[in-house]
């Protein structure tokens, strides 16, 4: 999440359906009421059948057909007044005609939003009840409980910043006291707002959640002229608003989340269905970064909208969403993955991969992360999701994952056939991600995957504990005689990531060893002593240093998730529980669709 954060910097046709999402199209989630023909219009008339294509012509003949000698007459003048209207608008000049455009296009915006506000339908009623684990209790230990203690007030300090100073606008520079705006949300404002929504109730800041529900409610507009990041939309502002929903069942978010679906729905339009990295929201029209390999659109950015996707299905009775993602998996699927692996670059015109780079960091990283989740989400029925997920873990522990002189297993990028040995801390949430996928893993090896996690957190453990200041820098190397150190001066930043911490918090709940909780409260300490400032949370240019130098930003992600995932380490466990909850890649839990009960939170006829 830097100023390209893909996780990482941090179209197409129908949709392969794996068994366990037909279910969920079929019914089992989506609920018929919102699959019905139209109610028909006041007054009772029943509304006239679609007609068949070919416009108003052919129309017309359908109707001749039905009509006799009277239809045929009419059909002779409509045919007149067509070309006499086509001779006139010959004679007119350029500016005239697109004046005309102009005016009839505004007659049409006006008219549909007449309709809306004179109550077209829009999404299906729903019975909202609250998943298990939306709140928790209080921690029985009194010094694990003033440690969370200490966390909510760092929230607070965040959060209260953020509205003295730059209220509205999308994050905060905390040192220079005013709003800081990043060019992947376009003209969208309000990322911390949304991004902390679901932070906020956890923590029960009652009235702070509120005042952020009222400004979404008067201020969040997605009506914007802007080119935004199609993934860091989804995973901050639909991601935000889908847990902020589900965890109050306050119907603005669910509102919000589905319109703000709608918008992003044109990125897919492109000859394979894989999206567009960047689209104008207004105007429909998607690009790719310019940096990207031959026009290719990034893993980590279109395989990480899953999640989201499936609920906006469930939410709005559309299944259009499910089966875009779908059908990014279908394309996948067909082709050819070099040695088991998913290369970061993919073609959206060609479909066909670009360089063969990959990475579990940034570029790669939420992808393998969603196909895990996807199967936990569809309540272990995506069995789709489930291959992919065992599959592609295979291939990585057999070309990727390495262990240090030192003793530290590591997972490397591979160029080509080549190994960088070099991790980013982005690549530091695979820890928390093998220990979750523990459970279904194949052949026994559920204690291999646990082993795994734990290896891996204790590698990023020691990229924090290396460094003068206890934070981790932004990648690390094994070569040259380091081990989990930096050595480029461009890779010794921290800007308030949550990877490390993520892991964390998943080891704990997974295997309640005490040093986890320890591990975290080192994080908090340096935080507290290095990167709390007056004005809120910053960044540092340097770990290895003994000076701070601060970047002046404090970025929403640290407020969803680096303190959301600190909150959880120390709270009892049924707090947002994995067996209702998987959480998105920025830390916005979304609950399990579970099959027993899929059928009890129906929309209401």
């Amino acid at each position: 999440s830097s100023p390209v954060r893909v996780r990482s910097l941090r179209g197409g046709g129908g949709g392969a359906r794996c068994p366990a999402l037909l279910e969920l199209l079929s019914g089992v989630f989506f609920h018929s009421a919102a699959l019905q023909p139209p109610p028909p219009p006041p007054g009772g008339q029943p509304r006239a059948p679609p007609q068949p294509g070919g416009g108003p012509v052919a129309a017309a003949v359908v109707a001749a057909a039905a009509g006799g000698a009277g239809s045929l007459e009419r059909i002779r003048a409509d045919h007149e007044r067509a070309l006499r209207e086509a001779k006139e608008t010959l004679q007119k000049l350029p500016e005239e005609i697109r004046r005309d455009i102009r005016q009839d296009k505004e007659k049409l915006l006006q008219d549909a939003r007449g309709r809306k506000e004179a109550g077209a339908p829009g999404l299906p009623q729903r019975l909202f009840r609250q998943p298990v684990g939306a709140v928790g209790q209080e921690p029985s230990d009194p010094d694990v409980r003033q440690k969370r203690d200490k966390i909510k007030e760092m929230m607070k300090h965040a959060w209260d910043n953020y509205k003295r100073y730059a209220w509205g606008l999308n994050e905060l520079k905390p040192i220079s006291k005013q709003g800081h705006s990043s060019n992947l949300f376009g003209n969208i404002q309000g990322a911390t707002i949304v991004d902390a929504l679901d932070t906020l109730y956890i923590m029960e800041m009652k009235e702070e959640f509120k005042e952020a529900k009222e400004w979404v409610e008067k201020n969040l507009d997605f009506n914007v002229n802007a080119e935004i990041s199609v993934f860091e939309v989804n995973i901050r502002f639909v991601g935000g608003l889908l847990s902020a929903y589900y965890l109050s069942g306050e119907e603005v978010f669910r509102k919000k989340a589905v319109e703000l679906g709608e918008k992003l729905l044109p990125a897919f339009n492109t000859p394979t269905g894989i999206p567009w990295a960047l689209l104008n929201i207004k105007s429909g029209i998607g690009r790719n970064w310019p940096w990207a390999s031959g026009g290719s659109s990034i893993l980590a950015e279109f395989g990480t909208l899953h999640l989201e996707f499936v609920h906006l299905s469930h939410l709005s009775g559309n299944p259009v969403f499910a089966e875009k993602v779908m059908n990014i998996r279908k394309v996948l699927n067909r082709l050819d993955k070099p040695e088991g692996l998913y290369p970061n670059y993919l073609n959206p015109s060609s479909g066909q991969w670009g360089q063969h780079h990959v990475s579990i960091g940034g570029l790669g990283d939420s992808f393998y992360e969603y196909l895990l989740k996807a199967w936990l989400m569809t309540d272990k029925t995506d069995e789709e999701g489930k291959k992919m997920y065992y599959d592609a873990v295979q291939a990585i522990e057999t070309h990727l994952i390495r262990k240090s002189s030192g003793g530290l297993t590591y997972i490397a990028e591979w160029k080509g056939g080549l190994l960088e040995h070099k991790m980013g801390h982005l690549t530091c949430f695979a820890g928390g991600m093998f220990a979750l996928g523990a459970d279904g893993a194949p052949n026994d090896r559920t204690g291999h995957h646990i082993e795994l996690g734990a290896e891996i957190a204790r590698t990023c453990h020691e990229s924090y504990d290396r460094t003068s200041m206890k934070l981790g820098p932004e990648a690390f190397r094994f070569d040259g005689g380091v081990e989990a150190i930096a050595t480029r001066q461009n890779e010794k930043y921290y800007i308030l990531r949550p990877e490390v911490i993520e892991t964390y918090m998943y080891m704990w709940r997974l295997t309640h060893d005490p040093k986890y909780r320890q591990w975290g409260w080192e994080a908090v300490e340096a935080l507290e002593k290095h990167c709390r400032v007056d004005g809120g949370y910053s960044g540092i240019r340097d770990v290895y240093n003994n000076h701070e130098s601060h970047d002046d930003v404090q970025q929403s992600f640290f407020l969803s998730e680096t303190l959301k995932y600190l909150h959880l380490l120390f709270s009892e466990d049924d707090l947002l529980p994995f067996e209702h909850w998987v959480f998105n890649t920025e830390a916005h839990p979304l609950p399990v669709l579970h099959k027993d009960n899929g059928n009890k939170e129906d929309d209401q006829k």
